[in-house]
């Protein structure tokens, strides 16, 4: 982890050397950068200039390569073919349907390839920092997801009465029916947005706060704190620290293919003809 960046009090110093270790905590993710007026409420942030920067790098990506396509494809076109191929057919259309997905697949290229790339942010040198750990990135997203798949079905349901029967599967029994009009409404409108944002959000919160418990605690440990013991603990907090690392880079890898691929799930309820 780059501590300097980070910027947590790990250690408060104390007399003869010695210290307490403070774990970080989730003030620590609010980063701002260039303050508006001395009020840090309107600042522009350490997540929004990684999502700026992400934005810009999967820009330039996709559209140079795009640009130089040839029949014996170079590694970044490769690349590129690989990525599309996957959020088309195992993401698009798989999900989907073959007679409804192509109008989505450059929402769920955008979706992955922009998630992904904030989520491993919070491993690369000197970044380190997933944007999807502020709660505003993933709400954004879902907000877009949140709008089509409404429109989608709005326009597929025949307008907001088609819509709204719709959520009730036909032959349910009267006062029954009532009933699963509201959880149905609920589930809708309500439930998939939020935990949509929240299961993105979480995860990378959690994950990025236990890497910097590994890499604080094994500072602290290392550089701080008296004996060859506390020292060898610090040599393990470390390495379990780099085995982390790792395992957040799976997870940053599958919570950009899960939102993509229940993105993908709501749509393809919109389009189908039946609840």
């Amino acid at each position: 982890m780059s501590l300097t960046l980070i910027q947590v009090p790990a250690v408060a110093a104390s007399g003869g050397g010695g210290g307490s270790f403070e774990t970080p905590t989730t003030a620590e993710f609010w980063q701002p950068l260039i303050t508006f007026g001395g009020n840090e409420n309107f600042a522009i942030t350490r997540s929004s200039i990684v999502v700026l920067a992400t934005a810009a790098v999967i820009g330039w990506f996709f559209v140079t390569t795009s640009g130089r396509l040839s029949l014996v494809p170079s590694r970044r076109q490769y690349y590129a073919e690989q990525a599309y191929d996957f959020v088309r057919n195992t993401i698009g259309r798989d999900v989907i349907g073959a007679k409804d997905f192509k109008p989505f697949v450059p929402l769920l290229l955008t979706l992955f390839s922009l998630i992904l790339l904030n989520n491993v942010a919070g491993i690369i040198p000197f970044v380190q920092f997933p944007s999807s750990s502020r709660i505003a990135f993933p709400l954004v997203l879902t907000l877009i997801v949140y709008v089509v798949y409404n429109v989608t079905a709005l326009k597929r349901k025949h307008g907001l009465i088609g819509y709204l029967k719709s959520l009730v599967p036909p032959g349910i029994p009267p006062g029954i029916n009532i009933l699963v009009f509201v959880i149905e409404l609920a589930t809708y409108f309500i439930i998939r947005p939020l935990t949509l944002a929240l299961r993105l959000f979480g995860n990378m919160l959690a994950g990025h706060m236990l890497l910097l418990v590994f890499f604080l605690g094994a500072e602290y440990l290392l550089f701080t704190s008296p004996g060859l013991g506390m020292k060898g603990a610090g040599v393990v907090a470390f390495a379990g620290g780099v085995l982390m690392t790792f395992f957040e880079l799976l997870i940053e890898v599958l919570q950009a293919f899960i939102f993509t691929m229940l993105a993908a799930v709501y749509i393809a309820d919109a389009v189908s003809e039946h609840h």
